[in-house]
């Protein structure tokens, strides 16, 4: 489980970019993204299951994903 910042992780819903060093913030802001996509990955190919919650989020609500997801893997295994 990772429970990603708005700002860092460039959230659909939230993501924000400082004006000054635009170009700097763009570069930095899609390498967090890409080294995120690629830890998804690497862990998945391990055979982990990866959970991705904005800080934004309900605790509840991210609460019960987590729960699914380890009741789904319980489930297979």
């Amino acid at each position: 489980m990772f429970v990603d910042g708005c700002f860092w992780h460039s959230c659909p819903e939230h993501a924000t970019r400082p004006a000054a060093n635009d170009t700097w913030w763009a570069e930095k802001l899609a390498k967090n993204m890409a080294r995120d996509a690629a830890t998804n990955e690497h862990l998945q190919q391990a055979g982990w299951r990866v959970v991705r919650i904005w800080e934004h989020e309900d605790p509840s609500e991210a609460a019960n994903r987590i729960l699914k997801e380890v009741t789904r893997s319980r489930a297979e295994h």
